[in-house]
């Protein structure tokens, strides 16, 4: 089933000047795969709105014929999260936000004269605050994952002591290839969004759960592997990419959570990245550290984790970060 506001059936065919649009993403602007294919589902789905009500396409679409296809997403709008099959908030705000930078590439390239978009307000959507797990949650799931004696076991203890110590999105932690790997398995290099390289160091859990996992990795690669497999942290013999799959990480956690007894609802490799950054932030350490570990291009993407840590680590980043002297990024 097609996810909610997504095209549903084959991929249809855009108009051209959305693959331009999406070429001078990945290439000016460095954006990863997943964000264009982000963009693309958005412009998708409203390309097939002004196709299904035989008006025009996405390139020549007025203001007016915009204003019409967001009223249409926002009467379908659930509120806190009932009513599923529905479109969030903050989907309508993110398909305005495709839309517009859309048409500032079609004026910069002369193709339109006007901005449609250049009129209509963003709806309001309200502080989303992260979704997190507690300590003792994590560690539920870690142990709940050890009590097995398989290979599986053993990797999924190796994904989660890895997520838990270094907040990776999950794309970069699947797609980890072997060469990342520091020196005696005590740090990662990452290739991170727009091809920001960091080191992000590795607890002793998570070093100990990759010595393990690397002594027995060898399973999870064909025999008959040309090096596609091979070269990746956690191959796969049934991916196309050759490693293991977010899908299928994000299963692997769905599962683990009711084999620990947690609602599987608030476990997904995402919130766990969320739990990392809460957890560090409540134990009082530097914003600025969990920003480069996270790979947040802009540091209040990384304080919005503020506003869910105890009393405690609020003051203690208020008492020790340089910003909050300023509130402004050096």
């Amino acid at each position: 089933m097609a996810r909610p506001g997504r095209p549903k059936g084959p991929r249809p065919d855009l108009h051209p000047l959305v693959d331009s649009f999406l070429d001078m993403l990945t290439t000016e602007r460095g954006a990863a795969m997943n964000t264009r294919h982000a963009y693309w589902r958005d412009l998708a789905d409203v390309s097939l709105y002004l196709r299904s009500k035989k008006s025009t396409d996405v390139d020549k679409a007025t203001t007016a014929e915009i204003q019409a296809y967001l009223k249409d997403l926002s009467e379908k709008v659930h509120i806190k999260g009932k009513h599923k099959g529905k479109i969030a908030v903050r989907t309508v705000a993110r398909r305005l936000s495709a839309l517009r930078q859309f048409y500032r590439y079609l004026v910069s390239e002369n193709v339109r004269q006007d901005d449609p978009t250049s009129t209509i307000e963003s709806p309001k959507q309200g502080r989303t605050l992260p979704k997190t797990l507690s300590e003792a949650e994590v560690s539920a799931l870690i142990k709940t994952a050890g009590q097995g004696s398989s290979g599986e076991s053993v990797r999924l203890v190796c994904l989660l002591e890895m997520l838990y110590a270094t907040g990776l999105r999950v794309s970069e932690l699947v797609g980890l290839p072997m060469s990342a790997i520091g020196e005696g398995n005590q740090f990662l290099m990452i290739a991170g969004k727009a091809g920001r390289e960091r080191m992000v160091p590795l607890s002793d859990p998570a070093q100990k759960a990759m010595k393990n996992y690397t002594d027995i990795r060898k399973q999870f690669v064909a025999s008959d592997d040309s090096g596609t497999q091979a070269q990746w942290l956690f191959p796969s013999r049934t991916s196309d990419s050759g490693h293991l799959t977010r899908q299928r990480f994000a299963q692997l956690l769905k599962d683990l959570a009711r084999a620990a007894a947690i609602d599987e609802d608030r476990v997904s490799p995402h919130i766990l990245r969320h739990a990392f950054a809460t957890h560090l932030l409540s134990h009082g350490a530097d914003l600025r550290s969990v920003q480069k570990m996270l790979g947040h291009a802009d540091i209040a993407t990384t304080q919005i984790y503020t506003h869910i840590v105890g009393d405690a680590a609020k003051k203690t980043v208020k008492d020790k970060h340089p910003l909050s002297k300023t509130g402004t990024e050096g």
